[in-house]
């Protein structure tokens, strides 16, 4: 059996991108994938929780399973290695398109699925540890960390359509029709107009 395996970690993204570098490979080479395996879940999450935990266990020999990159398979070095034996263990493949891995029961792959791992996670740490730093600088320097909160955040809203808000109370069009436009309450947007001095 060859297996497509796709994975997204949030319902933002999307498979479709996966699937087409999938099936494009397989034209290119005369594959045929028996089955796809999809799932939207952090690889943070344990293989158990996972599909491919699933896919995993129920591997026979000969088999084979695509992805685009290593990445989509797990996040750590432990797990990547530990995905890799299990294949390698069953006798079956890895082939990854991004890096063009083949990833089958030999030394040579071994060593290099052992390195992909390491640079992988050395790479994920590094940027873990930039983005804490300019988190720490942003904190130090007295800015408030992320969205605006409630009544904030609505105000900001009406702040930036500020022009239109004036353009269709110019119109005459009712505040009640205005207010849905915007996405806030209608007593929001009076405290906005009677602020802005209309």
């Amino acid at each position: 059996m060859i297996y497509g395996y796709v994975r997204v970690s949030c319902v933002k993204q999307t498979i479709e991108h996966q699937e087409f570098e999938i099936k494009e490979y397989a034209a290119k080479n005369g594959i045929h994938i028996d089955n796809w395996v999809e799932e939207t879940i952090s690889s943070r999450k344990s293989l158990k929780q996972r599909k491919l935990g699933q896919l995993l266990d129920n591997l026979h020999d000969g088999d084979i399973i695509i992805a685009c990159e290593i990445s989509r398979l797990g996040r750590s070095l432990l797990e990547v290695m530990g995905i890799l034996q299990i294949c390698l263990t069953k006798n079956c493949q890895v082939i990854t398109i991004k890096e063009n891995y083949h990833l089958g029961n030999d030394i040579q792959s071994q060593v290099l699925a052992f390195a992909f791992g390491l640079s992988a996670q050395i790479e994920r740490n590094l940027i873990s540890q930039r983005t804490k730093m300019s988190l720490d600088n942003l904190k130090a320097s007295g800015k408030r960390l992320g969205r605006p909160f409630g009544a904030e955040a609505k105000k900001l809203k009406l702040s930036k359509n500020a022009k239109k808000i004036k353009e269709l109370l110019d119109k005459n069009i009712p505040k009640a029709q205005i207010a849905r436009l915007m996405g806030v309450q209608k007593m929001t947007l009076r405290r906005f107009i009677t602020r802005m001095g209309w």
